[in-house]
């Protein structure tokens, strides 16, 4: 899953990214509606944080913005106003949920797994393909019953892989969906990380190499 998360609180901004990083998220970061607008129209975000307050333009003129373009990106309101008339305009600016400051960590992650499964076509909270099982919302990932030790990364990756059901994913698709915007596109981290993960898989492989096309999860062809 690739968030946004844009909050002109920078302490607060970055211990969410951080933590939403170590579950395997991509996650970027900003400080106000410019850079929030500046970056989806770059990049293809899950899920956008938006705090309503920001500077220049507003988590409001933000949400807006998102919900007229009609990316498919889903938003989280966060804002200190926490009446129901609050609530309801941001609802009606085209938000999907809205929390209120300060909340709990875990409510946040909670609300950001369950609107990242709202995707086109919907998600199930647990994917399985070929012995391997992967629960997101736990952040825990089997194969054949056998728990995996896998770095967040590698958890990434093996969520890309699986989301694509057994079609190929390029390596540029694999870094734009499981990396940051700062990941150096020339870099060899996608190769290394699938083949770290090819090992904590086991036999028989499940992740193919597509010559000059990427990879893909299952069966051989």
């Amino acid at each position: 899953m690739r968030v946004l998360v844009a909050d002109d609180e920078r302490l607060l901004a970055d211990t969410v990214a951080e933590g939403l990083r170590r579950l395997s998220m991509a996650v970027d970061v900003c400080y106000d509606g410019d850079g929030a607008l500046e970056r989806i129209g770059v990049n293809r975000y899950d899920v956008a944080v938006l705090d309503r307050d920001m500077p220049g333009h507003t988590g409001d003129e933000v949400c807006r913005g998102i919900a007229g373009s009609q990316v498919g990106t889903r938003v989280l309101l966060l804002t200190a106003a926490a009446g129901i008339r609050d609530r309801v305009a941001g609802l009606d600016l085209g938000a999907d949920d809205y929390l209120t400051k300060p909340f709990a960590f875990a409510e946040l992650v909670a609300r950001v797994q369950a609107l990242g499964r709202r995707s086109t076509p919907a998600l199930p909270p647990v994917l399985e393909q070929d012995g391997v099982v992967l629960d997101v919302a736990r952040h825990v990932a089997t194969r054949d019953g056998r728990p995996l030790a896998l770095s967040p990364k590698e958890f990434a990756v093996l969520h890309v892989l699986l989301r694509a059901a057994g079609q190929v994913v390029s390596a540029e698709e694999l870094l734009e969906q499981a990396w940051d915007e700062f990941a150096d596109p020339f870099t060899n981290a996608v190769r290394v990380t699938v083949m770290t993960l090819r090992k904590k898989l086991g036999d028989p492989a499940v992740i193919h190499t597509v010559p000059k096309a990427g990879y893909r999860l299952g069966g051989p062809a």
